[in-house]
């Protein structure tokens, strides 16, 4: 999918997937609102766009949704890379903007995203998809409650349990996939295995 997508949006894709962030909130996001160095997306604002077509940028609903949240160590080169190509300069410039400079808006983004889905042969995906699939990855990693509360922004542990539940679902899979290793283990010997 990322290779489908125009080299342009190939970041936010990632960054959408290993942060777990909003499409919004990656289209309010500036370059002072990264650490590059260690690693940290700051979540200070959101973009919203109304039914007129008029964007606002605008802080999070809740305290909870203002944090801080990690970037993988192996998507830095790359994010990198994409300031230094694609983001406005200066401290304030967004990371993410259209072809032209302008904003990054939800229906010009959409054509892209359906574009590379069919380009990929992925099925029809919604693009707020990726921030389940992040929380999921992140569950898996071991994250606990508060740890995917704080990630995902929400002061309500209803939704992140979701994911912590998922979680707990793949360990009767990783168990499953262990049966291979056991195979000789199990063998009974032939005096006890004719008791049985």
């Amino acid at each position: 999918m990322v290779d489908a997508m125009q080299e342009r949006y190939r970041l936010l894709v990632l960054l959408a997937t290993f942060t777990s962030l909003r499409l919004g909130e990656l289209a309010a996001l500036r370059r002072q609102d990264l650490d590059l160095d260690d690693g940290w997306v700051r979540v200070v604002h959101g973009q919203v766009e109304l039914s007129t077509g008029q964007l606002i940028i605008k802080g999070p609903k809740s305290e909870a949704g203002r944090r801080r949240v990690g970037i993988p160590s192996e998507l830095l080169p790359a994010l990198r890379w994409h300031i230094s190509k694609f983001a406005e300069p200066g401290p304030s410039g967004r990371v993410f903007v259209g072809p032209y400079g302008g904003y990054l808006r939800r229906q010009n983004f959409r054509r892209i995203w359906v574009r590379a889905l069919s380009k990929a042969d992925v099925a029809p995906v919604h693009f707020h998809d990726l921030r389940h699939t992040g929380n999921t990855l992140a569950a898996s990693s071991g994250a606990n409650l508060r740890e995917l509360m704080e990630r995902m922004g929400h002061a309500s542990s209803r939704a992140a349990l979701i994911y912590l539940h998922a979680a707990n679902d793949r360990d009767r899979a990783i168990a499953d996939s262990m049966n291979v290793h056991l195979a000789g283990a199990l063998r009974l010997p032939s005096d006890r295995a004719e008791e049985a």
